[in-house]
């Protein structure tokens, strides 16, 4: 189908999905975010994709909301405004604990990797944090921006952050607001690799060609859901859900061929089943 605010391509069982707003640096629309997600729950639901990328057309991954977002909600006087933010969260839905706008992320059953290839601010960060990898190239800026605008940490950025760089990194990005390089990014954990910027997409796309080559699709869903869910649990929680999983994949086509592939010295030949 097509999209007016992002652009969709599969291509080697790697589903792109790019932020399509160059000149105002993909700032966030509500569109974008309605056609995101549409792309994202297609692209979990079909068997042709293996693994999912996001990232940004032109010099920026995404510079947060678009300002005319933002002078209309600030148009929005006292309990009114309380009332569409109320309204929004409801309707969100969502699976057990990842509810929220921006929250679904999680439940789309490939892995996410987040092609940051530039500006990667506000709500573009937080969309960053919700994917499951993130590979930035070496001229991306990073910032929370909220507290500059008289906003708060918002769309569970406060859970989310401290997860990823702990508890005092949190605290200095969202309280201060200010700009990190991906040099830094990479040192305290915000990223998982750092890349030139001319060889970003071609760096991301061959570890998600490798992994959508050599890994059963079956086992990324399940360890996916695993690492998520176990966010929420004790360790012997997530160890008997472990448990039940593993027997679980002992009856399945694709625990027969990891077996099989390896004793045969061949490349797999994984279904997802």
């Amino acid at each position: 189908m097509g999209y007016e605010h992002i652009l969709f391509e599969l291509k080697d069982r790697i589903a792109t999905i790019t932020l399509n707003r160059p000149d105002k640096l993909n700032a966030w629309t509500n569109t974008m975010g309605h056609e995101v997600k549409q792309a994202m729950t297609e692209a979990g639901r079909d068997e042709a994709v293996r693994i999912i990328v996001l990232t940004g057309a032109g010099r920026g991954f995404c510079a947060g909301a678009d300002m005319g977002l933002l002078s209309d909600i600030s148009d929005t006087r006292g309990a009114a405004a309380g009332d569409v933010a109320a309204r929004a969260t409801a309707a969100d839905g969502g699976q057990g604990e990842f509810r929220g706008t921006y929250a679904y992320f999680p439940t789309i059953a490939k892995p996410i990797i987040g092609a940051l290839n530039g500006a990667t601010a506000g709500l573009g960060l937080v969309v960053a944090l919700y994917c499951d990898l993130r590979y930035a190239a070496d001229t991306a800026v990073f910032t929370t921006a909220f507290s500059r605008r008289g906003l708060i940490a918002e769309h569970g950025v406060s859970w989310m952050l401290p997860q990823l760089v702990g508890l005092p990194n949190a605290l200095d990005l969202l309280l201060s607001a200010r700009k990190l390089d991906a040099a830094e990014a990479l040192r305290i954990g915000l990223v998982n690799r750092v890349l030139p910027h001319a060889e970003l997409l071609a760096g991301v796309r061959a570890y998600a060609q490798e992994v959508a080559e050599m890994v059963s699709p079956r086992s990324m869903r399940v360890i996916k859901r695993q690492l998520w869910e176990a966010q929420f649990q004790t360790l012997s929680q997530a160890t008997a859900l472990a448990n039940d999983e593993m027997v679980r994949s002992f009856g399945t086509a694709d625990f027969k061929e990891g077996v099989a592939h390896f004793l045969e010295k061949r490349a797999p030949r994984f279904t997802g089943r």
